[in-house]
């Protein structure tokens, strides 16, 4: 009964009428801005010297223009480019991203089978950031010009220099071929194994986290050192409460709006990059996918991961327009 109670204000917040007609117009402006994504990746596929036929003949010289028109006209690239994208935006409108000019499998079930490593991947890297971040930027604020802030001040120094490429070379150094308590590449589906994918998952998470997390302290740090300059916090130690209970049951949850905002546009950011890090760690993720389309020309492909990326952020930034409030109660959206 008392969880019921509990989830009841989140609830609340949720299905106010204003909170619904705002995330009701956010989904229909997100339309536009599905199509331009959709429009400017069309464009610019077709704008990269060579084609899919190019990629399948490679260096076969032997080949007479005859052949090369049909076999363009077979792959639908003898159309003008208006009406391919009309014909791809029509078989999208009814669901179908369509399939892949090379092995001719859906696109939608390859896209299927890799989008949950790129989700895993993100939300694993995610959970190691914010655990580094809170903990590290709040003793920052609360010890600010003395060790505990030097020392996170250097963290976030190391890790914004670092590329994350490098730093998982690195950590392949140290973990798999130094120490050998981790595999340097490969994936295993969570299913299958749930140890070993984690064993294996782990190494490409914290190479995405801990930067990720270095980035999240900075913000940390000068928000929280922000919110303890506050008139309402120096009441709460006027009335005599301890300094751990000022910092996280009135400072902390003021502080964390920032933090929300960097975390959302950071999910939303990982799950199309981290192209990189799938290719470094043999990760069949849909970033490693959409490379492999780019380099084989494979148009739909392209097309397909590119629109499926940006539809997931346009769901992240609404979701994290929805913890604004339930974070914030003077939040309103009119």
């Amino acid at each position: 009964m008392s969880d019921r109670l509990a989830a009841l204000p989140l609830t609340h917040a949720i299905l106010r009428p204003p909170m619904l007609i705002f995330l009701g117009r956010r989904t229909l402006l997100a339309i536009p801005s599905l199509l331009g994504v959709a429009l400017v990746t069309f464009i610019l596929m077709r704008s990269v010297p060579g084609d899919v036929v190019t990629s399948l003949l490679g260096d076969v010289q032997d080949v007479t223009p005859e052949r090369l028109a049909e076999l363009r006209r077979m792959f639908g690239l003898d159309l003008p480019i208006h009406v391919q994208f009309g014909q791809w935006l029509g078989a999208v409108l009814q669901g179908d991203l369509g399939s892949s000019l090379r092995t001719g499998r859906s696109i939608a079930g390859d896209i299927a089978l890799r989008f949950p490593v790129t989700l895993q991947l993100t939300l694993m890297s995610l959970a190691i950031a914010l655990t580094l971040a809170l903990p590290i930027g709040v003793t920052a604020a609360r010890y600010r010009g003395r060790w505990p802030d030097y020392l996170g001040s250097a963290f976030v120094l190391v890790g914004l220099a670092l590329p994350n490429f490098f730093l998982a070379i690195l950590l392949i150094l140290l973990f798999s071929l130094h120490l050998g308590w981790l595999p340097p590449a490969g994936y295993v589906p969570l299913l299958e194994d749930p140890a070993e994918n984690m064993r294996r998952m782990l190494l490409p998470s914290l190479s995405l986290g801990l930067i990720l997390a270095a980035a999240t302290t900075r913000i940390m740090r000068s928000t929280m050192l922000e919110v303890l300059g506050r008139d309402y916090v120096r009441t709460a130690r006027a009335k005599g409460l301890e300094e751990r209970v000022v910092t996280l049951r009135h400072a902390l949850r003021n502080a964390l709006i920032p933090v929300v905002t960097v975390v959302g546009l950071q999910f939303g950011s990982l799950l199309g990059g981290t192209v990189i890090i799938e290719q470094v760690f043999s990760l069949p993720g849909i970033g490693r996918f959409a490379l492999e389309g780019i380099n084989l020309r494979d148009y739909p492909v392209v097309q397909g991961a590119v629109l499926v990326i940006a539809a997931a952020f346009v769901f992240v930034n609404l979701l994290v327009d929805v913890i604004y409030a339930l974070i914030d109660p003077r939040v309103r959206y009119a």
